[in-house]
């Protein structure tokens, strides 16, 4: 099935590692792809020591989109063009029962990922058998999507749909992203 995690609120990226978690700890193999981020979130050392999740590594950074210079905004592209290949490409050689791809709206929002790609990819890979939107018609990954403002199109391809919501936040009160709560 396929879960969108989406909002204005805190607890996108959260949430889908909570479901990592628990898949690891029903025996079930996780990949993570992460799209904006870099490997300096308090996340990536402990979920590489789970057995059965494999985060995929961020070789290459970029900072926020809207510092990026045009130079940077195309070899972004490229970069998170290839990760979402390289992912997909993982997760469908049947060795994942999960894959998620976190802030993967905000790379297609941005302009740095291919929303027609990643559609092909989901109807390719994590649609069920006999589907007609699938190509392959073999069994995928449970997938998991996160960012904001997913398309009309993502949402209507999902099985699960959870929008955080902000109420409040400490960046209202000038508090900067605090290490290990935020990142």
């Amino acid at each position: 099935m396929i879960h969108i995690y989406c909002g204005n609120g805190k607890g996108k990226t959260t949430a889908a590692i909570g479901l990592a978690v628990r898949a690891a700890g029903r025996g079930k193999k996780v990949l993570i792809a992460r799209f904006l981020k870099t490997d300096d979130s308090g996340e990536v050392p402990v979920l590489s020591q789970i057995p059965g999740i494999s985060v995929l590594p961020c070789e290459k950074t970029f900072g926020f989109f809207f510092r990026m210079t045009d130079q940077q905004k195309k070899e972004a592209g490229i970069y998170y063009r290839e990760l979402l290949e390289k992912a997909f490409l993982k997760a469908g050689e049947g060795a994942f029962d999960l894959l998620i791809l976190d802030e993967i709206m905000a790379a297609v929002n941005c302009g740095l990922a291919d929303e027609e790609r990643l559609i092909w990819h989901i109807g390719r890979f994590c649609l069920p058998k006999g589907s007609e939107s699938q190509e392959k018609g073999t069994d995928g990954p449970e997938l998991v999507l996160t960012g904001r403002d997913p398309s009309p199109r993502l949402l209507e391809l999902a099985d699960y749909i959870t929008e955080m919501k902000a109420l409040r936040h400490p960046y209202e009160k000038g508090i900067a992203a605090r290490e290990g709560i935020e990142y």
